[in-house]
């Protein structure tokens, strides 16, 4: 590693103040990306600030009609969750698939949308769900939060705090994992209510999380997995690296939404 001033606030307004101060300082969460890219020395930030201690950024809680889920809330608490389970199974079934046992009592699902990784499974579920992102200064909806490769649309000293996820409509999420990470080589988040169908599509696009229109208007027309036979990605615009080129990433996103499909049809939800 590159040397870096540690820092752990038990405070938010501290934290900011941090970054606000040390311009080059990155945020500490679960650190499940960010600590091996600091091994690798591909990263050298001036200052780590630790937010473990800031109060305020975990726990689930219902609030009217949405899921509130805070940022330094674990994977594994959410997998755990009876409410999550009860108020939208499909979010509790993907963070139990998130990577493995030690990186789900890690992880958290700030870190994990921040990061922004393109083969990460909670951008899949913050758009498929139409989830809200809510910073110390603002709230963002998910489709303007995630704007390309590890890029999403906060500031430098901008922090989220929670997440918020409308409950209703059923939901599902298919996922091809790499059998050695469990990162998605391909996964789909598909939900489906009155307001109509959102596919989401994360582990195979260059840019990152997608959302999949031509099978959302296909799946709105005739919700069957036959819907969406003749309609495919574009294998060029998918990741191409030594697990599988572009094009078997554009068949396995179209294998798992059809499976997410014929889940949703056959059983309503995970």
């Amino acid at each position: 590693m590159f040397p870096f001033t540690y820092h752990r606030p038990v405070e938010l307004a501290s934290a900011h103040a941090l970054l606000v101060a040390n311009e080059e300082a990155k945020l500490l969460a679960g650190g499940q990306t960010l600590i091996a890219t600091l091994k690798q020395r591909l990263a050298s930030p001036s200052d780590l600030v630790d937010l473990a201690r800031v109060p305020g950024l975990t726990g689930i809680a219902r609030e009217g009609g949405a899921l509130v889920i805070g940022a330094m809330t674990r994977h594994a608490e959410v997998a755990a969750s009876q409410q999550v389970a009860a108020a939208i199974p499909a979010l509790a079934d993907l963070a139990g698939r998130i990577g493995d046992p030690a990186v789900r009592n890690r992880g958290t699902l700030g870190g994990s949308i921040a990061n922004n990784d393109p083969s990460a499974d909670y951008p899949a579920a913050c758009l498929g769900l139409d989830a809200t992102i809510v910073t110390d200064r603002r709230e963002l909806a998910a489709g303007d939060f995630f704007l390309g490769l590890f890029e999403t649309a906060l500031e430098p000293d901008e922090i989220i705090l929670s997440v918020r996820f409308p409950i209703g409509g059923t939901a599902t999420y298919a996922k091809f994992a790499n059998p050695a990470s469990r990162y998605a080589m391909a996964g789909a988040f598909l939900w489906r209510g009155e307001e109509g169908v959102r596919v989401a599509i994360t582990g195979a696009g260059q840019n990152g999380v997608f959302r999949w229109s031509a099978a959302e208007t296909a799946l709105v027309a005739d919700f069957s997995p036959a819907a969406l036979v003749d309609i495919g990605l574009d294998g060029d615009e998918m990741i191409a690296d030594i697990h599988g080129s572009g094009a078997y990433r554009a068949h396995l996103a179209g294998v798992m939404t059809r499976r997410a499909v014929a889940r949703i049809l056959e059983r309503g939800s995970p």
